[in-house]
């Protein structure tokens, strides 16, 4: 069983180095293809809207395929795009291959998630969750830094690695992935967004959606932010982001254990006080490495932590329909990345190079309170007597 997790995970790992890396390369693509740092950015905006628009219609039509061969198809779509991306020789080329990523990644991650959810009991949901995003948050620890230090005189080269990380990902699950459970019985596009119409999804999503959006608005221009502290030097800023994804690995992991023992509720909102606090303190700790340091270990860990909490608490919702919901999650996630890359621009029109992180603060707070109205108790508690970690978790919607 674990096994099998962790070979899911290998492709959350491929697909987060591809999603992520690309903030620490921003500066050299944009002096590279002749355009703004801004408009650079945009690559991830690119990215991340395909992946939203695409996740829902690319599960509806993929309904009746093997999961097996879903993963294996998304991995190959995922790979010769990125191979692409390298080769890309004018930036709306570049923008066009991102497109294309983005349909390998909106195929990957949901039906993984979903797999990963039907292989353990439902109360250890949120860790089985956990092992699967932990492909992400081992991708900002080992690939994202990686990816930065490879591609510090060519981009191109980071774009490379991530093709190979594809490639390895495919041959570990062609090679040991079998006895993946049935997908579930094909439904229609309307169906699978009808459960927006039910104010616990449709509360649920909107906290992702903003949630992701308030990270990412620093997180895509983190260069920028982080520019008073490395002063430019790409080593130090390799630091920063190799701080950052280890301690993304033990706010996953955190989250997960807390998830299962007491519910999603508690996590998002004291996950989320803490990002709110860090966003706000941004500008005065960037200002030298050794805050910036601190700032790298908090945000993540409480970052992570949420995005653990989030999809599961959409599937504590509805248990049977965990893949209908989480693809709902994964559009949200990616509308929110989507957006994140205009607001961050926006912001740094707006408020400068310095100040910009307040906007994230607004957005963070926004999603506390959206967060806070949508998951409230809506039954009696159980006796003591019948308490448990796993009623706990599917308590609370």
């Amino acid at each position: 069983m674990r096994l099998r997790l962790i070979l899911l995970a290998l492709g959350t790992f491929a697909v987060g180095t591809d999603g992520m890396v690309i903030a620490g390369i921003l500066g050299l693509v944009a002096h590279d293809l002749e355009v703004s740092v801004a408009a650079a950015g945009q690559m991830i905006t690119v990215f991340a809207l395909s992946y939203a628009v695409l996740a829902p219609v690319l599960a509806t039509l993929t309904a009746k395929w093997p999961r097996r061969r879903t993963l294996l198809i998304a991995l190959t779509v995922f790979t010769l795009a990125n191979a692409l991306s390298a080769l890309a020789p004018t930036f709306g080329a570049l923008l066009l291959t991102r497109v294309l990523a983005a349909v390998g990644a909106a195929l990957y991650t949901p039906t993984a998630s979903a797999a990963a959810t039907a292989l353990v009991p439902p109360e250890r949901r949120g860790r089985a969750i956990a092992t699967v995003m932990g492909g992400m948050t081992v991708a900002t620890a080992l690939g994202v830094p990686l990816g930065t230090w490879i591609g510090r005189s060519d981009w191109r080269l980071t774009m490379w690695l991530v093709t190979v990380l594809g490639a390895a990902a495919f041959a570990g699950l062609a090679l040991l992935l079998r006895d993946l459970p049935a997908p579930a019985p094909a439904v229609s596009l309307r169906t699978r967004l009808a459960p927006l119409t039910n104010r616990d999804v449709l509360g649920g999503t909107a906290t992702t959606f903003l949630v992701l959006l308030a990270f990412q608005t620093v997180f895509i221009y983190f260069t920028v932010a982080a520019a008073p502290a490395t002063g430019g030097d790409q080593s130090r800023l390799t630091l920063l982001l190799l701080v950052s994804g280890i301690f993304s690995v033990a706010g996953s992991n955190l989250g997960g254990r807390l998830v299962d023992k007491g519910g999603p509720r508690g996590v998002m909102l004291v996950g989320g006080t803490v990002q709110a606090a860090v966003s706000f303190a941004l500008p005065w700790l960037m200002q030298s490495m050794t805050t910036a340091l601190i700032a790298s270990v908090l945000n993540p860990l409480a970052g992570w932590a949420v995005a653990i909490a989030l999809p599961a608490r959409l599937v504590s919702i509805d248990p049977p329909n965990a893949p209908l919901l989480l693809s709902l999650n994964s559009t949200a996630l990616y509308l929110g990345i989507a957006a994140a890359g205009v607001t961050g621009s926006a912001a740094i029109a707006t408020l400068g190079d310095r100040w910009f992180p307040f906007a994230s603060t607004a957005l963070t707070l926004l999603s506390l309170g959206v967060g806070y109205a949508t998951t409230r108790d809506r039954h009696p508690r159980p006796a003591k007597a019948t308490k448990s970690p796993q009623a706990a978790g599917e308590r609370v919607s």
